[in-house]
């Protein structure tokens, strides 16, 4: 779960970023729509490389974190919040706590509600996850792209693709709402 502590952290680090400009207020459809196609790409061709008899397992955690990466700036973007060139990965998850938790849990409810009575304790658990998702595969993507040789187990590609398709599915959700 993402805590109160994790909340506001990343809230002091998001204000820094905006002073610091790190993170600027812009919108930029054309740029939405390529990092859009970047993250479906991304995907794709996750998807392919799961399936290849190569075992490429480490590609596929890798292509499938930047298939969120993209998503994620898309959704940015379309908020009006351009990441800049440095530490761009550390900006675009807490800008996503900032910004982009509480309209997922809002989403998320609304989907569930007409369903479930608990519905929000349930989308917040899925709002947080999902954020949760990015900043664990930032971490794998890493750990795997340059910490680790050819080790990576195959469900731990799985599971990378299994978290980007969701991601990018919500996310979209959120872009065809606003």
């Amino acid at each position: 779960m993402i805590d109160d502590k994790r909340k506001k952290e990343a809230k002091l680090n998001f204000d820094s970023y905006l002073k610091d400009g790190l993170i600027k207020k812009e919108t930029n459809k054309t740029s939405e729509e390529m990092y859009l196609k970047n993250a479906e790409l991304s995907l794709q061709v996750a998807d392919e490389l799961s399936k290849s008899p190569l075992n490429p397992h480490l590609w596929v955690i890798v292509t499938s974190y930047y298939a969120m990466f993209y998503a994620a700036n898309s959704v940015l973007l379309h908020l009006g919040y351009k990441t800049q060139d440095k530490i761009v990965h550390k900006v675009t998850n807490d800008a996503l706590i900032v910004l982009v938790l509480d309209k997922l849990k809002t989403g998320i409810f609304e989907e569930y509600e007409a369903v479930q009575h608990d519905a929000l304790e349930i989308a917040s658990i899925k709002a947080e996850e999902l954020i949760e998702n990015y900043e664990f595969e930032l971490g794998k993507r890493s750990t795997f792209q340059y910490n680790m040789l050819e080790q990576t187990k195959e469900s731990k590609a799985r599971t990378s693709l299994k978290r980007a398709k969701e991601f990018i599915l919500e996310l979209k959700k959120l872009m065809i709402k606003k």
